[in-house]
């Protein structure tokens, strides 16, 4: 079957330019076919944001009536907005979601990313993911026994419970949109969409997964067969041989005998023993030498590859899900899949593991000439690094 276009392909995105999560958002839509426009402010500032693939760039002063009034002229033209300000910015720049957006736009769909819930007592408080996940108790779940939580970067937080869950709240308003003809506000936190992602651990303080303290758990650590063990040459193997079967593929390839071990691995009692067990076992080889006994088994013990040697290996970076019908943009340059006219995005460099930042301006102009037929000095000006719309009497 012949592939068709990216399946958000003609679905066009207003992205005010923020930190990780609403970035992360705007590209996931973007790798599958909508166009993003970021809006960075002016004067122009130099961006840090390197989730820019496919994406293109104006400067705009919101605190200019021109600029605002340029803002305003392109809502109608646009089906996604991405708000990443915390409570009341947009609200106090005269862009009010409920009060001027989807007046001027009722199909728009705004997706606001928060840190904190918008109705709890941290709402009005700066944040970063460290907090949120502190209050949403995930980061409890993170550490060892008899010490304290430690952040799991800011993979939980920012990205999972963050990005990824606006962008998940956006594509359900899409859908919502095909059967109301009516766009509404999609509000995400981190709080909320990091909490979630914890089902399973909060579900399981009353069984024998996660009612432990932290770090003596099956899945955090506690359990023998499932954590990370320090190889010869200072490397590591993963492990997860929870089933029998797998703890059995698993001795073999360590050559031992349950009579061997120095405790029972059914035992919560006996796994520190035989966590000090294994880390002297798998200290015996290098990791290389390991992955050659366990490659190919179900022992479900595998390298623990760092970012950069992943970069080295030429490893694919690929999008989150495959659609076989009308596949997502690849991520790696070159591939006959970039995109193009409605879908071009002037950002997009590099082969997965490296991107060349979107410099704020870049190519906003000329899709703004696609999506509205304008042009610079008939339509709209630049003043102070920003563009203004002309005849804002006229609005």
């Amino acid at each position: 079957m012949a592939h068709q276009p990216p399946p958000l392909t003609g679905i066009r995105v207003l992205e005010f330019a923020g930190l990780a999560p609403g970035p992360f958002a705007g590209m996931l839509l973007a790798d599958y076919g909508a166009t993003v426009l970021r809006l960075d402010r002016a004067p122009i500032q130099p961006s840090s944001d390197q989730l820019t693939r496919r994406k293109s760039s104006i400067c705009v002063n919101m605190k200019s009536p021109a600029g605002l009034a340029l803002i305003k002229k392109i809502i109608p033209s646009v089906d996604v907005v991405i708000d990443p300000f915390r409570p009341g910015v947009l609200e106090k720049a005269g862009l009010s979601p409920e009060d001027v957006l989807l007046k001027l736009n009722p199909k728009l769909i705004i997706g606001r990313m928060t840190g904190f819930r918008r109705d709890g007592k941290y709402s009005m408080m700066a944040g970063h993911d460290i907090n949120y996940i502190a209050v949403s108790g995930v980061l409890s779940l993170f550490g060892r026994k008899g010490e304290k939580p430690y952040p799991p970067g800011n993979v939980v937080g920012d990205f999972a419970g963050g990005g990824a869950m606006c962008f998940m709240g956006i594509m359900l308003a899409l859908i919502a949109r095909e059967r109301t003809n009516f766009g509404q506000v999609v509000e995400a936190n981190m709080v909320d969409g990091s909490a979630i992602l914890a089902t399973m651990p909060r579900l399981g303080l009353k069984t024998q997964v996660w009612n432990r303290e932290r770090g003596t758990n099956m899945l955090d650590g506690g359990a023998p067969f499932y954590g990370t063990y320090e190889t010869k040459d200072g490397k590591y193997m993963a492990l997860g041989a929870i089933e029998p079967q797998f703890y059995a593929a698993l001795l073999k390839g360590l050559q031992l005998q349950p009579s061997d071990l120095p405790g029972d691995r059914d035992n919560k009692d006996d796994w520190p023993k035989l966590t000090d067990f294994f880390t002297s076992v798998f200290k015996r080889k290098t990791r290389s030498e390991w992955e050659a006994i366990f490659d190919g088994t179900d022992a479900c013990c595998t390298p623990v590859f760092t970012q950069a040697e992943l970069e080295a290996q030429g490893f694919d970076q690929r999008p989150a899900v495959t659609l076989k019908s009308t596949p997502a943009y690849a991520i790696h340059e070159g591939d006959s899949s970039r995109p193009a006219a409605e879908g071009q995005g002037i950002g997009w460099e590099g082969s997965g593991w490296s991107q060349e930042p979107l410099e704020p301006g870049t190519g906003g102009e000329d899709l703004l000439g696609m999506w509205l037929g304008w042009s610079k000095g008939r339509h709209y000006e630049v003043e102070n690094e920003g563009l203004v719309l002309r005849n804002t009497s006229k609005l």
